[in-house]
């Protein structure tokens, strides 16, 4: 088992790493760091890609030191491999549910970028390295897609805190190495056309990510036999299912409360008006010409 669950943590890894691409941050990224815009700046682009890639691979490290953690704690458990198998089935179907909206909510995610004003502050090593490190952590900006969670879990359930860090370290590269992809861009026209085209690729690397975790479920479906497969599969529809009422309930009720507060301000007459008042709460008074003149206390 430790085996397929690596197998397929790496695959989730790299669809995740590449989908995470298209995110406002990455974009953001094949936008500032271009060989035009380092030129500008006085910086060879070369270098700024390297450093770039250099604190992506670290922060991919960070992230498999996370998973790393946990796996010491699933190899110590001493979890079957049955056991295994069922939570990365799960925990795979449980992503299908998010990306897709089935249950109507995706699991949480945070909306941060990288702060662009270290362009102009700092050397290109340090933004560099910097920025990639953010980007290669994977929860440190926007995640588009929870094949970014999932890696981490398929890394813990490798058991073995080597391959999780190997996991990590292998999604902080992908993710760093997608910075390259403006080496041939020269002018601001340029970039219009790259990130055009660029644009319209995105539904293969929704598909991309959607193969990954199709491959995932059956595979471990496979693996643990089934029965399991079927308990898992069962038990996720019915959590999904249970979500979706919920969700929905709570809209249906917020929705009526809104026609309710929206029909009694449009019945309920109107508020007499209040009564003049030649002073006001700060203690002035108007005066017959108009103006305000302080009362003493």
């Amino acid at each position: 088992m430790t085996a397929t669950v690596t197998f397929l943590a790496l695959l989730v890894a790299v669809a995740a790493a590449v989908r995470s691409t298209w995110s406002p941050c990455g974009l953001s990224m094949l936008s500032t760091i271009t060989p035009f815009g380092e030129r500008g700046r006085g910086h060879r682009f070369a270098s700024t890609c390297t450093w770039f890639v250099v604190g992506a691979t670290a922060g991919g490290l960070a992230l498999g030191g996370l998973a790393a953690v946990l796996a010491a704690a699933v190899h110590v458990s001493g979890a079957t491999t049955v056991a295994i198998g069922a939570v990365a089935l799960a925990a795979t179907l449980v992503t299908v549910v998010s990306d897709t909206g089935l249950a109507a909510v995706r699991l949480p995610v945070h909306y941060r970028q990288v702060n662009e004003r270290w362009l102009d502050a700092y050397r290109p090593w340090v933004y560099g390295a910097g920025f990639g490190f953010q980007i290669g952590c994977g929860l440190a900006t926007y995640i588009t897609t929870a094949a970014v969670y999932l890696t981490v879990v398929l890394a813990a359930l490798t058991g073995s805190p080597l391959l999780a860090v190997v996991v990590g370290a292998t999604f902080g590269l992908v993710r760093g190495l997608a910075v390259g992809l403006t080496h041939a861009v020269r002018t601001p026209s340029g970039l219009l056309a790259f990130h055009q085209r660029f644009a319209a690729r995105r539904p293969w690397a929704d598909r991309a990510v959607f193969a990954s975790l199709a491959v995932s479920a059956v595979v471990l479906s496979v693996a643990v036999g089934p029965v399991p497969a079927l308990v898992v599969g069962l038990a996720v529809a019915a959590g999904t299912g249970a979500v979706r009422v919920v969700v929905q309930s709570a809209s249906a009720a917020a929705s009526e409360e809104d026609v309710a507060a929206t029909t009694s301000s449009a019945t309920s007459p109107p508020a007499p008006a209040a009564p003049p008042s030649s002073e006001t709460s700060s203690g002035t008074s108007v005066t017959g010409s108009g103006r305000l003149s302080r009362q003493r206390r």
